[in-house]
């Protein structure tokens, strides 16, 4: 019988090994400190009372891989507010780093922590390498907080970069698509104008996505500009790249006289398919080749849906 193959770990969850065995409320982890060992079935736990630390803010220094660089004030004004009220619920996690220490996961909460004038905060104290120091950061981030879609690509590229891993191997690691990763990466090529929209929220990943199709930065600022005033949706922007492509293609295309039965068939397939269909025949008829234009990956698997492929490679 055939051994049935074992999924590959993947960072993912990669956070759960640094936790465990803490648990992840302070107050769950300091009544488990304070019940008497024969009172519980399991061992006291040395590894989390010495790791379990009050530490004073000012000891702690920001995570130099922290992938984040733009912070909603508002949603910290609003933590803040609540860790007043509440304290702080979740301990950050750091590193010893000489006399001081250094942030490994949690950043959003020491700065609320700061906002709300707390000297000390709640921390875990773990031993980590600097490659796990920035798994660990960007895991944090993409798995916990949303990073902006430039964040996001830029923690991609480091991570790859650093750890010279394929698209293929970062998303394994990840425990993302590889095609996640590539659309994400592909923003980067953007002109910093677009690139600065996506930052503050001004244009979505899938108006950047469909603004990747044209050909020119200028006609991608042109077009991330028209989107912006005229607050253009994602599909009115699609339609806007395939009507420019279509049309230069059409100009570039040598005019052809083609039989009636081809033309019927090329506006049959088309409707079919939603997109632009192209048949092109030699050879007295038998022989040639179908065309079938895509604008963004997002049609191109429709497109393979209505086709019927069960499994196409990614582009």
């Amino acid at each position: 019988m055939t051994k049935k193959k074992e999924k590959p770990k993947h960072l993912g969850r990669g956070l759960q090994s640094l936790l465990s065995p803490i648990m992840s409320e302070t107050t769950e982890a300091k009544e488990l400190l304070s019940t008497p060992a024969e009172a519980s079935n399991f061992p006291p736990d040395k590894e989390l009372r010495d790791s379990l630390q009050e530490l004073s803010i000012d000891e702690i220094s920001p995570n130099p891989y922290q992938p984040r660089k733009v912070w909603d004030e508002q949603e910290l004004a609003d933590l803040a507010e609540s860790i007043r009220a509440n304290g702080v619920i979740q301990p950050i996690i750091v590193r010893p780093a000489g006399s001081r220490y250094q942030l490994i996961a949690g950043e959003r909460r020491l700065r609320a922590a700061q906002l709300a004038s707390l000297t000390t905060i709640p921390a875990l104290v773990r031993q980590a390498s600097d490659k796990q120091l920035l798994e660990w950061a960007l895991v944090e981030n993409i798995h916990r907080v949303d990073l902006n879609p430039i964040e996001r690509a830029k923690a991609y590229q480091d991570y790859l970069s650093t750890f010279s891993l394929t698209q293929a191997q970062g998303a394994e690691r990840l425990g993302e698509d590889r095609s996640v990763i590539a659309n994400y990466l592909r923003l980067l090529d953007l002109p910093q104008e677009i690139k600065q929209m996506l930052s503050e929220g001004q244009l979505t990943m899938g108006h950047a996505r469909a603004i990747l199709s044209l050909p020119t930065d200028e006609l991608r600022r042109k077009l991330a500009n028209r989107a912006l005033v005229g607050r253009l949706s994602v599909r009115e922007v699609e339609r806007l790249v395939r009507r420019y492509l279509t049309g230069t293609s059409q100009a570039r295309t040598t005019v052809r006289s083609k039989p009636p039965h081809i033309l019927d068939l090329e506006r049959k397939l088309s409707s079919q398919l939603a997109t632009k269909v192209n048949i092109e025949t030699r050879k007295n008829g038998q022989r040639g080749r179908i065309i079938i234009e895509f604008y963004s990956l997002d049609e191109f698997d429709s497109i393979t849906e209505r086709i019927g492929l069960a499994c196409v490679e990614e582009v």
